[in-house]
């Protein structure tokens, strides 16, 4: 039976796969966005020379393979938001947190200045979470927030 495109998009399979099992190019693809997340390599250009690929290659399969970390759970997401420092705001953000299926790594909330406290929170985001923006949108929303940004996704 013949596979077409538009079934593929729609939903798409995972493999795990051991590296013996993966052919020696798509290895390199990995390896070269590596060095270019790593700021290893400044281009696309460089990263491709370091690994012996050419960039054709890279940019055929670069979205389409990366490394499998055992221990990573997820995404982690940083967050800064200025809220009003009245009892139970806080609480408010954790609860709409907890709702979005997101976990919490770090906080730091900051002491309260003329009403208004800044909290920085580093977040897990995983498969069964909603996006950071989206989280951030539904914060955003809570009566005594003044603003929340998404400063950085891994």
């Amino acid at each position: 039976m013949k596979t077409n495109v538009s079934d593929r998009t729609t939903k798409e399979n995972l493999y795990v796969l051991r590296e013996h099992a993966v052919p020696e190019v798509l290895i390199k693809v990995a390896e070269a966005n590596r060095l270019l997340e790593s700021g290893k390599a400044e281009s696309v250009q460089e990263a491709t020379e370091a690994v012996g690929i050419s960039r054709s290659s890279y940019y055929k399969y670069k979205d389409d393979i990366s490394l499998f970390h055992e221990n990573s759970r997820g995404r982690t997401a940083n967050m800064v938001m200025q809220l009003d420092d009245e009892r139970g705001m806080l609480s408010s953000v954790l609860r709409t947190i907890s709702d979005s299926n997101v976990n919490i790594l770090t906080i730091q909330q900051s002491v309260p200045v003329h009403g208004i406290a800044s909290l920085i929170l580093s977040l897990d985001v995983t498969q069964d979470s909603v996006s950071p923006d989206e989280l951030a949108s539904r914060i955003e929303q809570l009566d005594g927030v003044h603003y929340v940004k998404v400063l950085a996704k891994e």
